[in-house]
């Protein structure tokens, strides 16, 4: 429920792992074994989508009271500026510049991220402005919601437009600065934050070698993934299809800006910045925010779902 900006990216935006193709071994993706994802009880997709609509609603009405009980105090997300925690969520979802006409929300995906986490996704159609700008029709959204005293608070949101990649423009980035960046400590730095985000540059690192093998070693049995564009990968075998491609002619990748919110000891989120030097489909790759969700399984974190959206 964000402001809409100006979508500067380019069809090379798809080194987010979005549009790269190529096989794996269907062993490998299902050779991980993570019941945190799978097998703890949790909350209905009924009980997510209306616990969703409710948001909608609230946004629609401008209704600030709605969002200081509704979100976690860990929340974490992305809006029309940057990563939002509780306050800055609390202040953009009002929405007191925004005009919600209409809102339809389809294709709900449920996953659970253990006993008091649960993750959904699903196709949001709005018809509204926000700063006198209008939203995007048709948008890709993720929410995870966290047990709190009981009750189901939102933990983490964001929303990335259903896009044509080859429709879409290139925005510049300057790649110097993002390698000088890579050195800074992250936000909300612990053992668990360093050990994730370690994972997450092995993942993107992966992704640039197309090394499928490792990919599939890194994540968990069950992921999904919505890509810069919106478009959804429902599945293991979807993913690891696009990601291990050879589309994308990547020298090295930077991750900046990263911080971690662990929701759970066995459920950890990482929010950050992401760089690439090199082409996809000949065009310059463009400037991400990044999010990744990890689970613990064996003492080992475990990729299991992620959403990136063009920086503006």
């Amino acid at each position: 429920m964000s402001k809409i900006e100006q979508f500067g990216l380019t069809a090379a935006a798809a080194f987010i792992f979005a549009t790269c193709g190529g096989n794996v071994l269907a062993n490998n993706a299902n050779a991980d074994q993570t019941p945190e994802r799978t097998a703890s009880p949790g909350p209905t997709k009924v009980a997510l989508i209306t616990l969703e609509k409710s948001a909608y609603e609230a946004w629609k009405s401008k209704d600030a009271k709605f969002w200081v009980t509704f979100l976690s105090d860990k929340f974490i997300g992305w809006g029309a500026f940057g990563r939002l925690d509780k306050a800055s969520a609390t202040k953009e979802y009002t929405g007191t510049d925004c005009e919600i006409k209409t809102y339809v929300l389809s294709d709900e995906q449920l996953s659970s991220l253990g006993k008091d986490a649960a993750l959904i996704t699903y196709k949001a159609t709005v018809n509204g402005t926000c700063g006198g700008q209008q939203l995007p029709s048709n948008s890709r959204a993720a929410s995870i919601y966290v047990r709190d005293d009981g009750k189901w608070k939102r933990a983490f949101h964001a929303r990335a437009a259903i896009v044509d990649p080859k429709a879409t423009l290139a925005k510049s980035v300057d790649r110097q600065q993002a390698l000088n960046e890579d050195n800074v400590q992250p936000t909300n730095r612990d053992v668990r934050t360093d050990a994730i985000l370690e994972r997450e540059r092995a993942v993107w690192e992966a992704w640039r070698a197309h090394d499928a093998k490792k990919l599939a070693d890194l994540t968990a049995r069950d992921i999904s993934f919505i890509n810069i564009f919106g478009i959804y990968l429902a599945t293991k075998t979807d993913a690891m299809q696009d990601w291990s491609g050879t589309s994308c002619d990547v020298k090295s990748v930077s991750l900046t800006d990263a911080a971690g919110t662990m929701l759970s000891p066995t459920v950890g989120i990482l929010t950050f910045k992401a760089a690439a030097d090199g082409t996809c489909y000949g065009q310059k790759v463009g400037p991400i925010w990044g999010s990744s969700v990890y689970v613990k399984s064996a003492d080992v974190w475990k990729w299991t779902f992620g959403i990136n959206l063009p920086a503006r």
